[in-house]
């Protein structure tokens, strides 16, 4: 019997989410993305040194500001596991945008046009890469304006149908609805134990899932931020899934039968009606979800904590 990894990959594409390389190389995943924890993560191992080091050698001979090359070395040290990522993976490697310009469209797009461009130096095609971007406002509009360039992207910290709706209207390549981090919420905020047909963050998925496929939308969905197998299984059939590689390494363990859950044309039959999603519409359908708005603000904070925490790793290092 296959495993269940096996039998998901037959149905979804699977993508790693980690910066740790040799996960990567194990688990054998279409995709990779990555984030400004899972770099500081990566960053720390020993078996990376190599990759910071270079990072911080090329800072040490840059001209500029001390703040403005500590955070080029930042942006190097993600291109650098993104190159590194892109050589095993077959498909797309997601690369994010620093999170505290989650609300700034210009800045974001520029640093976006940086990161490609880094990357295009290395002889990685855009055609490889996903710029990863909040699924905030801005967010959404800096991804609207890198689509039309043929810079494809990712949103992610996306809790709601609104978010989803926007990125579509958008021409956004693809959506990360963090499925844990909703299920964390409920599961706080009522004090209840879900399972996984009743897990808030597999019936969001769900119900973006059904939008997309009723309208039409292009836009790729793919489920993240995973805290049990559960919840991978119950979306078994989504385009896409991002997992850790406790849980490729849980699945790849497990013969049981995995059962296909989402499919596109019987989803289409329970999609809702069209959204409005201009900017007033987006922002009160915000308000009024307490728990998307809680979560895409705590998302944003804990990106740009990790972030600091590897600007001030990379700062002591340029000053050896």
């Amino acid at each position: 019997m296959h495993s269940k990894l096996d039998q998901l990959k037959a149905m979804t594409v699977v993508v790693a989410d980690t910066g740790d390389i040799e996960s990567i190389r194990a688990f054998q995943p279409t995709d990779c993305t990555t984030n400004p924890s899972l770099i500081l993560k990566a960053a720390q191992m020993p078996a990376y040194d190599h990759l910071v080091g270079e990072a911080v050698s090329w800072g040490q001979k840059q001209s500029g500001t001390a703040e403005g090359i500590v955070g080029a070395v930042c942006d190097r040290l993600a291109v650098n596991f993104g190159t590194e990522l892109s050589k095993i993976v077959p498909g797309r490697v997601s690369t994010e945008v620093d999170a505290d310009l989650s609300f700034d469209t210009a800045a974001s797009v520029a640093k976006a046009h940086a990161i490609i461009a880094d990357y295009h130096a290395r002889g990685v095609g855009r055609d490889r890469i996903l710029i990863k971007l909040a699924s905030t406002w801005e967010g959404i509009r800096a991804a609207e304006l890198l689509e039309r360039e043929g810079i494809q992207c990712n949103l992610t910290l996306l809790f709601s149908l609104a978010q989803a709706a926007a990125a579509a209207h958008a021409g956004a390549f693809l959506i990360s609805p963090f499925v844990g981090r909703i299920l964390d919420w409920y599961v706080k905020a009522e004090g209840k134990t879900y399972g996984s047909e009743d897990d808030p963050g597999v019936l969001s998925v769900r119900r973006i899932y059904a939008y997309y496929k009723r309208h039409g939308h292009s836009t790729v969905v793919m489920g993240a931020s995973f805290r049990n197998q559960g919840e991978i299984e119950a979306l078994a059939g989504c385009d896409r899934l991002t997992i850790a590689p406790a849980l490729l390494e849980s699945l790849s363990k497990d013969t049981g039968v995995l059962t296909r859950q989402l499919s596109a044309d019987s989803a289409a039959q329970a999609g809702e009606a069209s959204l409005p999603v201009d900017e007033a519409a987006f922002r009160f359908a915000m308000n009024e979800d307490a728990m998307a708005t809680e979560k895409l603000s705590e998302g944003i904070r804990l990106f740009t904590k990790d972030l600091r925490a590897l600007r001030a790793m990379v700062k002591e290092r340029l000053a050896h």
